[in-house]
């Protein structure tokens, strides 16, 4: 059985500052070590040209263009306007070309591209097997898709903390964005099941993954969930002016938990490589 997405649409909005905090305290909080990975996995592969989708403010995009040679042609795109622009303002090392598009109806030829690479983006597309055909419509024969996707809640420590404190903060309304997106598509049989509707026939390797995330701060964890994703956009809604105290109560719960100075939780996400 294949999964669509049942998410708000508030679950999608990068919006604001909200790129900004993202990319200041999110990326390297959390996302650069699997951004490593995935290059590494690339740059084995040769691939000539790449595409990139949901590529937020360009944490894999910075590592491929670490890891591949300059003559590999890379086009990094996403949905959000401000995360692109996020993206441009940080910069990358050698030219790349930005480009917004959506996931579910990309503006590319067929058999274009020899991978497609997409970070932590699946868990927010609104119909997973149509999104993986579209990526399978632009490889070319033997190319290949690799992402990944975010496993459990608990798995994850610093994630788990915040949305147990927040719920604390907000028991008749939880906010739940956490749980229900970046980490609500994690069964390997659901994921696999997706990608086979999407029209690859060869079986995937699915690999899971266990990092460290360290930050100098319990306040430095809080700000990047509670305010560096559409976590924020929760809080808002249901407190107004709240978004600073939010935080901080966030602050405490990590501090109690993994101490007052440089704090260090595990991380956990499945990475999922597809031959075209």
């Amino acid at each position: 059985m294949t999964t669509r997405a049942s998410t708000p649409e508030s679950d999608r909005g990068f919006v604001g500052s909200l790129p900004s905090i993202y990319q200041s305290h999110l990326v390297p909080l959390i996302f650069e070590p699997y951004a490593r990975d995935l290059a590494g996995r690339l740059a084995e592969r040769r691939p000539l040209r790449v595409l990139e989708i949901a590529a937020g403010t360009g944490s894999v995009t910075r590592a491929m263009v670490a890891a591949l040679p300059d003559s590999v042609f890379i086009t990094a795109t996403d949905l959000n306007q401000g995360m692109l622009d996020q993206a441009a303002a940080v910069g990358t090392a050698r030219p790349v070309e930005w480009r917004k598009a959506d996931a579910m109806q990309l503006p590319f030829d067929d058999n274009a591209f020899d991978a497609v690479v997409c970070q932590f983006g699946v868990m927010f597309f609104p119909d997973r097997a149509k999104a993986f055909a579209e990526s399978r419509r632009v490889l070319r024969p033997g190319g290949e898709l690799l992402f990944s996707t975010w496993d459990r809640i608990q798995d994850n420590e610093f994630a788990d903390v915040v949305t147990d404190a927040l719920a604390e903060r907000y028991p008749g309304d939880p906010p739940r964005f956490m749980a229900r997106t970046p980490h609500g598509y994690t069964e390997p049989a659901t994921i696999l099941a997706d990608v086979a509707a999407g029209g690859f026939t060869f079986r995937p390797s699915l690999t899971t993954l266990a990092e460290r995330s360290r930050a100098d701060s319990p306040e430095t964890v809080a700000v990047a969930y509670c305010q560096g994703t559409p976590l924020r956009n929760e809080i808002e809604a249901r407190e107004p002016g709240g978004l600073g105290p939010a935080t901080e109560h966030a602050a405490q719960a990590i501090a109690r938990r993994f101490g007052t100075g440089p704090v260090e939780g595990k991380i956990q996400a499945h990475v999922v490589v597809v031959e075209a």
